[in-house]
């Protein structure tokens, strides 16, 4: 599995398509598709996955940690953990959870690549 991750509109996105190959088609957009076994899946706006999954009293870890044990995974996050801590409790709760949720998926990944500008750096 790869992880991509970086600030929101840095390239993320162009980055996965330019460096591995995969078409806009392929990638979901803050959803995970029921039926991905064996399959190239690579799911963007992580963060929106799990924050929706949260607002409906669902647990999103496991389907996500299930995808990260996957050798053809791409998964795409925006970092939300910077700046001001929110004040609304549910917003404080949704970014911890998020964060220990990409510490999992860190320690599954066979590749973890930071995006700025564009530009890719590999962390692991």
């Amino acid at each position: 599995m790869i992880l991509i991750i970086g600030g929101a509109f840095q390239g993320k996105t162009e980055y996965v398509k330019n460096h591995f190959g995969v078409k806009i088609e392929e990638i979901y957009d803050a959803y995970i598709p029921e039926n991905t076994d064996g399959e190239h899946v690579c799911i963007n706006h992580l963060h929106e996955y799990i924050k929706a999954q949260l607002k409906e009293g669902k647990d999103p870890e496991e389907e996500i940690m299930r995808l990260a044990k996957l050798p053809n995974t791409i998964l795409i996050c925006d970092e939300i953990g910077n700046g001001i801590v929110p004040v609304d409790s549910f917003e404080r709760r949704y970014r911890e959870r998020t964060g220990r949720i990409l510490i999992q998926a860190a320690k599954e990944a066979d590749e973890i690549i930071r995006v700025m500008c564009a530009i890719g750096q590999k962390i692991k």
